[in-house]
């Protein structure tokens, strides 16, 4: 194993140990005891990811990452506004079907329990869901509406009302809050906010 391939190693097993950990203890996740779950030490987390936050953030990118990359191969460049957002909202209704959807919210209610907590964690977790969402508004950019190439303005502004609807939406279903919320649900509250006053002025 070459010295790349170990970091890489290292890296994944802590990242592994860090979601099961925080999942599990919330705010009180020890930085020891995830260092322990990965068998490595704690002078590992600080080489590869520079502080215990450093790994939190981590962990974030790689949650989503994922997701958006799915995303990113279900909506090919010439494919209209509202259907789209029709699939990116059928992806979200996929995901609560997940034999892990449970574990998966309850790691990242943990992560935001962590982000109130620390104010230094705050900002930076939020930098990266930011990033994710600027991914999903580059999708969104540029595809025809009504006759017209909504703008990156208008992108944003319908990325971060998708994402909160459909968190809540996805929330709802898994703790069975929204009963069994159907697909065609998802897509059919997502696509009523491609609204003038959602969107806003170009």
């Amino acid at each position: 194993m070459t010295r790349a391939e170990a970091k890489e190693r290292n890296r994944q097993a802590l990242l592994a140990a860090a979601r099961l950990i925080v999942a599990r203890d919330g705010h009180r996740a020890k930085l020891e005891e995830i260092a322990e779950q990965a068998e490595l030490t704690t002078g590992a987390v600080y080489s590869l990811f520079g502080s215990k936050n450093g790994l939190l953030v981590a962990l974030v990118t790689d949650h989503l990452t994922p997701h958006y990359d799915s995303i990113e191969q279900a909506l090919p460049a010439g494919m209209g506004l509202a259907e789209a957002v029709e699939v990116f909202a059928r992806h979200y209704r996929r995901l609560c079907d997940d034999p892990d959807a449970l574990r998966h919210l309850s790691f990242e209610i943990s992560l935001q329990d962590l982000a109130l907590r620390d104010p230094e964690l705050a900002p930076k977790l939020a930098a990266s869901v930011r990033a994710h969402e600027q991914r999903l508004t580059a999708l969104l950019s540029g595809r025809l509406h009504d006759g017209t190439a909504i703008t990156s303005r208008q992108a944003q502004r319908l990325a971060t009302a998708l994402r909160a609807l459909l968190v809540g939406l996805s929330q709802g279903v898994i703790l069975g809050l929204a009963g069994d919320a159907p697909s065609d649900y998802f897509a059919a509250t997502a696509r009523a906010l491609i609204t003038p006053d959602v969107l806003g002025p170009p």
